[in-house]
Parts: C-alpha cells; structure tokens; sequence
C-alpha cells in the first residue's frame, strides 16, 4: 500500500525543547537491519527493527520522520493499513498497547537523495551519495528513534550499479560482497558496537582508494583507507600519516585502542561540516584531507593534521560513550576539542599551539558570549539543535576540560578518564556522569566546578596589587563577575596557575603556602572576591597571572605599558610572553584612537619597541612563536576592548602602527626574511616556523609602502615551489592598488582553476581586501561562474570570509555588506537553513555598533524574520539575534 505524505511549512512559531523536560525513550530498538536500494530517481529504504519496551506503560510508538514517502508498515510480519497508524510531516505513530515487550517493525520508505539541497540525511552530490546524521539526519533515511539515547547494533545492505558506484561502504566491518541476478551489486556491512543513528553512514560512488595499515598495542592489524575522487590519491600522504600518529597518540596517552578491523576516511566535496566521526567510516571535507606542498599552505597542513585527529579520537570520546541528549553536545565536543589540542600540542610547539587556541577562542567564542546568542556550554534549552554546533560548546567547553586537567594534574586526570571509559562503556551519558567519573577517579571534589557547566558568558577577573616594601609582603586579590550571567551566576571554581618575577626577569622562588619552594603554582580561585600573600621578596614583583591561558577570562588589570613591556621582553611562560605584547599593542592602538594627530600618525612608544626589538633579534626562540609575538593583534580583538566599536579608527591606526613597524625595523626584517628564505632551519623547528616568520617579515615590508618590496613579493610568487609562500605573497598584496597586483591574482587562477580548495583561496584573498572597491569587488565575485550557493565551502571562502574577515567594508557605512549578508541567508534558507542560520551570527552583533550601523543591522535581521517559509534554523538565530 502505498501512501504519500506532502511537505508543509508551518507559520507557526517553532516549538522550543527543554532540558528539564527530557525523558527516557519509551522504546529502544535493539537490532537494526537496513537495506539501502539506491537509484537514480528515487532510493528505496527497507528497516527493519527489533525493538523494546522501556516504558510498561507506553501505549502509543512515535517515530520521527521527514522528507520521507512511505510505503509500508510491517509489526511482527503483519503488513498494516493506513488506518492503523498516522503518519504526518515530522513523525510516525504506531499504537502499540497490544504487543509484546519485545516486537519487530519494517519499515519501506522512499527518498530522492539527488534532490536533497540541504546535505541531511542522504544527499547525492557530484555523482556519489553521502550521508550526514548528525545531529538529527537520520530521520531523512527513514523513520526512527531519532535520538542519541537509543543505540542499537547496525547491519546495513546497500544495493546499486557496480558500474556507476563500485565503492559502497558503511559502518563497521565488511561482511559479504555480491553480484545479483538483475546484476546489480550488494555490499553488507556489520557494526557489532551499538552506537545511536547519528553515527550512522553511507557512502558509494565510483572513489579512488589509498591503502595502509596499523598494527595496534595489542598485534591486531587494522586496514586504514582513504577514498577520494580520481586524481586526488596524490594528496592523502599527510592525512594518512596524521591518522596513523592519532591512533598511536591515543594508545600512549589515553590506553585506548581501535576497537574495529577496518577504520575509512572519505573526502567529500559538499559537506556542511569540517568532518564526522560515523563509527568506523569517518566522512571528511575534503578541505581537511587532501594537501600536498604544491596545492596546500603549512595552515592547510596542521588543520588535517588536527580534525583528523578529533575525528579519530571520538571513536572512544563520543562513539564508544555517547551523549544521552543534545543538551550534552559538549560531552563529546568539548572533551574531543581538548584532546586533539593535546595531540597537536605534542606534535608541534606546545606553546604556539596554545596561543593558536585561544585566538580562536578570542575571535569567535567571546563575542559569542558576549552577545545576544550567549549560552553555557550546556545549554537548557533550543529550538534547532544545529545552532548548538557552536564555539562556546567546542571551544569553551574545551577550556572547561582543561581546567579540569590543571585542577587535577596529568596523573589524577588519566585516572579519572580511565574510570570513565570502564564504567560507561557503551553507554549514553550526561556532562554529570563525566564530572563523576573524574571525581571518583581522582578523589578530587569537583561540585562547585560544575558551575562553568551551566553559566553563561565570560568571567572578567579584577586585579589589585599592593606590595609593603617593610615587610616583604606582596598582596594580590581578584575579583570575579559575569555580566552575562546576571543573577544565577555564583562565583567559580578557577584555576589561577602563575609565577612571579623580579626586576631583572627572574622567576621568583615562592617562600610559602602549597607551593613553597617553586617558582610557579595552580592556585584555588573559588571565591567572588580572594587574596593571595606572598612573602619575602626583596621588591615588587610582577605578576604572570593565568600563565598558558588557565583559565577562560578576561582579566581586568591595570598596567602601564613599561609593565606589559617588561612581561612581553621577560616573561618564562611563553604563552603571557606573547599575551603580554598583544595587550600592550591594544592599549597603544586604542590610545592612538583616543588622540590621533592630524595626519594620523600613531605614537609606538619606546619601551613597546625595545621590547619589540629583543624579540626580533632572539634566535634562540621558535621562529613559528617570533613570527606570532610580532603580529599586531587583528582588528576583531581589538574591537572587542571598544564598547562602541569603531571600525575604521580601528584599522586606519592599526595600519598606520603596522607601517611605522615595518619602517622602524626595516633592515631587520630583510635581514630575517633572507635568512629563513635562505638559511636552513633549525633543527629542533619545522620548515613551517621558518616560513612564518620569512612571510610575517614580508608583510611588514610590505606596508613600508616601498615598491621593492611589491616586487619582492611579485618574486616571492612567481618562483614558489609552495603554497604557503604562493599565498602569503597574494595576501601582502590583496590590498594594493597595483597592475602586478591584478596580474597575480589572474596568474593565480589560471594555474589553479580546477582544483576547488585553492579556487576558494582565491576567493578568500579577495573577500578580505581593503581596497575601496572591495564591495563591487564581492558582487562580482558572486556572479563568477566559480561561485555557487550550493558548495558550502565556496560559501564560506567569500561570504564567511567577508563577514568575519573584513570589518571595514562588512560594517560599510552604506549597509551594502548586511544587504550582502542577508541576500545569502535569503536565498539559502530554502536550500540549505543549517549553513544559512550560521550566517546570521555577524548581524547578531549590531548593539555593539554606532546607531546608524544599529539601525541598518536590526533592519536586515527584520527582514530576516519575515522571509517567506523560514527555516526554524534561520528563525531561532534571528529572533535570538534581535531580541535578546
């Protein structure tokens, strides 16, 4: 019997979904036994499911489900009527008063996997079929239990044309291989570890393979393979190698061992997401797969290096224990964030690791929690969950298990994760059940550290020193508060790790308290207001306060600029070494703002140059850390210490303190820039540190303004034999107006306008310029034949660029660049509303902004909400934006 059930957009206002009202399933579904018939039209999905009764009670079976036809609806093999169940848009009803505890369903749907913009479920895209699952795309295969605390074991059957798709996978392990008498080909897949079916996946298409293999601590064998399209084998080496080095890392570091005889990476072209840990068969964005020296940048190279190994290590953070709701998205999210920065911190330097880290926390995160879209890392409550995918769930919520780290230390953590791996194994589990574990673990109570769980934005912390010369004795108290947090927030338990110095810059010997005898100390910040007393010191000291970053504040400390210039020169943590200069170069730059002369000639006082100069001239220090110490901070961190913000001010001084870098320091950067373009590197450093810094020089020469260096980097281009160096010469001079300029980029194009990931460095390039016709620029860009809505990398690299890249012209007096913005919401609101709510972010911003941007701003998230049809996506990011 079959019975077709029309799509329908409701007017109605979304419903908004609840922590406190979560509830067990009144079912769970034990076995899953899928068979995937894909077709050129249309693919047919037959499930069939072994369920149970959780819920005596129950009376009524609720499956979700959309965009789906149904066909047919079997319980314990008898075929049903349409009057015995009620299907509608979102779900599946089965009466089920009379059944047994145990019973079986199967399920016929029907899907048009090649018409599906959205990228959910299953979507077929540059010839192959794809899924994506998470968080709730399964419903779009067929109807389920459509939640995470519903895990059940997969067997899973795809039928096509061997011809067209001769690679067919799924999760698990590779179990029969067949050629049918219509001559169609079926492949079966078991997964024998029950995940939920967000974890669920499918891939075929006619893909290339790279093979190799790791042999586990254990002597087990496991086949690692990498598909992607045909004429890409060439660029999987690194990925390869990453995944091979995560799989090490996490045996030594964490005990634990793949658990599967196959482990699959699959490159795919159109992916909303960076990647997905699917059990056993991860599918990647091909952004962080394929790289090559010639086609990728060193940044490139350490994002693969990176996500494949968040990839990998959710199989045990977030696969083998999973999340009981989507409230405890961090869970997995955060933990996984915090170990793969771990892992990349061991493959490379711990300190610029750490210092790329919080910049991205910076950027990202702290407007978040500073604006109308503020939540904790585990959120109470959300109309989409896709808007969830956020920097504070990630980012903070790795921060939060960090601190956790520093609380207990390296030895008290592993066995706290030890615990929690053996007591919730195969499992689903709450944020509540992980803080448990690693307080019976370790013996540490961790009760009022909970609290960063449930509270909103960013801790500011106020410092106050006094030192009595008489007794020795130096004084510091912190204050903490959270604005943000309004009335729930209570005070938190942080931990303040730092170290003291003398006048010459010697680390400073504590003479008491739990730390007595050491130079540097985690202490217990956990009062709203608190005082730490040092004695014996011979002066004052300088306070490195929240050294490596420990904890995610914003500190509120009064210091002059030869203070900050002394822990920028001084300082033994690396981390404060470079946080230092980025404060003391934010306070001159909003002085500057403040009392900027006629012809706008900012004032670099002396004691920031000295400190710039010892920096430069030390060739003991990482060149990768000398290049970071010497970028002036970005326009965005500076704006964020404004509280109206100012856009042009912003980059007009901040250019002009870039030039008078560039000039003051001119010889010393030629002198840097052919030592790493000449000498060789260091032995203990990369090539990329060398890289860094010889292109970092390259810029300051750059804004010299002095036309050899244009030349230089014109040279620079035309000889690379890399893309880093390919790129940075491009970047050093997208602002110019210039014909080699012009001719570059062209060059740049012509050479690479069939491979996709550099086309959208191109793309990128030219969003983030400052020349004045860079809105006509942007418009121009969007009407060129290589820019499609439907590539969601495409997107980002110009739009996402624009928006996040490029404050000057975004933040156009005109209102242009909202008017940009708000078109592609527009229009991709009926394509793609999960890429699309994402774009909403920029607009959500507008308080901090004069009142004519306000005004533009408000009124295109107005006409945001009045769209025709509104995703509840887009709705919930709007109506957040507008009104909170």
């Amino acid at each position: 019997m079959l019975k077709v059930f029309p799509l329908s957009q409701s007017s109605a206002k979304p419903a908004t979904i609840y922590l406190k009202d979560y509830k067990e399933p009144d079912f769970l579904i034990k076995t899953v036994d899928l068979t995937v018939e894909l077709g050129e039209e249309e693919t047919i999905v037959t499930s069939r499911l072994e369920l149970t009764r959780n819920d005596e009670n129950a009376t009524k079976l609720s499956l979700n489900g959309e965009h789906l036809t149904l066909q047919s609806v079997k319980m314990d093999g008898h075929m049903l009527t349409p009057d015995e169940y009620n299907a509608t848009d979102e779900w599946l009803h089965l009466p089920v008063a009379t059944v047994t505890t145990d019973f079986s369903l199967e399920i016929v749907t029907r899907i048009k996997p090649q018409e599906n913009t959205a990228l959910e479920g299953l979507y077929k895209s540059n010839g192959n079929f794809c899924t994506q699952c998470e968080a709730e795309g399964f419903r779009w295969i067929t109807y389920f239990l459509d939640r995470p605390d519903v895990m059940a074991i997969y067997t899973t059957t795809i039928i096509g044309d061997g011809e067209l798709y001769p690679v067919m996978l799924s999760n698990g392990n590779l179990m029969q291989q067949e050629t049918l008498p219509d001559g169609r080909q079926s492949v079966t897949w078991h997964d024998p570890h029950p995940k939920p079916s967000y974890l669920f996946a499918l891939v075929a298409g006619n893909l290339a393979v790279v093979e190799d293999k790791f042999t586990t601590r254990s002597g087990r064998n496991v086949k690692l393979q990498i598909f992607v399209e045909k004429g890409n084998e060439d660029k999987c080496d690194h990925a390869m190698t990453s995944l091979k080095k995560s799989m090490k890392w996490d045996e030594e570091k964490y005990g634990r061992e793949y658990d599967l005889d196959i482990f699959m990476i699959v490159a795919v072209s159109d992916f909303n997401m960076g990647a997905m840990e699917n059990k056993g068969l991860n599918v990647f964005n091909s952004k962080y797969v394929l790289a090559s020296p010639e086609t990728a940048t060193d940044a490139d190279f350490d994002g693969i290096e990176s996500v494949i190994a968040h990839e990998y290590f959710h199989n045990w953070t977030g696969n083998r224990i999973t999340c009981r709701d989507w409230f405890q998205l961090t869970l997995k999210e955060g933990l996984t964030v915090f170990r793969d920065q771990q892992f990349s911190a061991d493959m490379n330097s711990a300190a610029v690791q750490r210092i790329d880290d919080v910049q991205r926390l910076r950027a990202a995160q702290f407007p978040e929690d500073g604006g109308p879209l503020a939540h904790p890392i585990q959120p109470q409550s959300y109309v989409e969950i896709n808007n969830f995918y956020t920097a504070t769930v990630y980012e903070k919520g790795a921060e939060v298990i960090r601190m956790i780290h520093t609380l207990l230390g390296e030895e008290k953590f592993r066995k706290g994760m030890d615990l929690y791996f053996e007591r919730h194994d195969g499992q689903a589990v709450t944020t509540e059940e992980f803080v448990s574990a690693l307080e019976d673990g370790s013996g540490v109570d961790l009760t009022q550290f909970r609290r960063w769980y449930v509270t909103p934005g960013t801790p500011e912390i106020m410092v106050d020193e006094r030192f009595d010369p008489k007794t020795g004795q130096y004084k510091l108290t912190l204050e903490q508060s959270n604005l943000k947090a309004g009335e729930i927030f209570k005070p938190l338990h942080i931990p303040l790790q730092m170290g003291l110095l003398d006048e010459k810059g010697q680390a400073v010997t504590f003479t008491d308290g739990p730390f007595k005898g050491q130079t540097e100390g985690v202490f217990d910040f956990n009062k709203k207001r608190q005082s730490f007393t040092f004695s014996g010191l011979s002066s004052q000291p300088k306070a490195s306060l929240f050294r490596g970053f420990s904890a995610p504040v914003k500190l509120r400390q009064t210091m002059s600029d030869d203070a900050l210039a002394f822990l920028f020169a001084k300082d033994q943590d690396l981390f404060n070494r470079w946080d230092a200069g980025q404060r003391l170069a934010s306070n001159i730059i909003l002085k500057n703002i403040e009392a900027v002369d006629e012809d706008d000639t900012a004032i670099l006082p002396a004691a920031f140059l000295d400190a710039f100069a010892e920096i430069l001239s030390d060739t003991e220090l990482d060149r990768a850390f000398t290049a970071s110490a010497l970028t002036l901070p970005g326009e965005q961190d500076i704006a964020q210490r404004m509280p109206i913000v100012d856009v042009d001010a912003i980059h007009k001084v901040r250019e002009n303190a870039r030039q008078q870098i560039g000039l003051t320091f001119e010889e010393n950067w030629r002198k840097l820039y052919n030592e790493c373009a000449n000498a060789p590197t260091p032995a203990n450093q990369p090539e990329s540190s060398s890289r860094k810094l010889k292109n970092t020089a390259l810029r300051y020469l750059i804004a010299t303004g002095r036309e050899e260096y244009i030349t230089l980097a014109a040279t620079q281009f035309r000889k690379s034999t890399n893309m880093t160096d390919s790129v940075a010469a491009l970047s050093g001079l997208k602002d110019i107006t210039h014909p080699v300029r012009d001719e570059m980029f062209a060059d740049y194009y012509e050479k690479w306008q069939k491979d996709a990931l550099i086309v959208d460095k191109w793309f990128t390039l030219q969003a983030m310029s400052m020349r004045e016709s860079t809105i006509a620029d942007i418009k121009k860009l969007m009407e060129h034949p290589a820019f499609t809505l439907r590539n969601p990398n495409r997107l980002r690299s110009l739009i996402g660029a624009f928006t996040s890249g490029n404050p000057v012209y975004f933040h156009d007096k005109s209102g242009e660049g909202y008017r940009i913005l708000s078109g592609v919401i527009s229009a991709m609101n009926k394509t793609n509303p999960q890429i699309a709510a994402r774009f909403v972010a920029p607009l959500g911003q507008w308080r901090r902004y004069d009142e004519d941007r306000q005004a533009l701003m408000s009124a295109e998230l107005e006409k945001i909400l009045k769209l025709p049809d509104l995703s509840d996506h887009v709705y919930e990011m709007a109506n957040k934006s507008l009104h909170n």
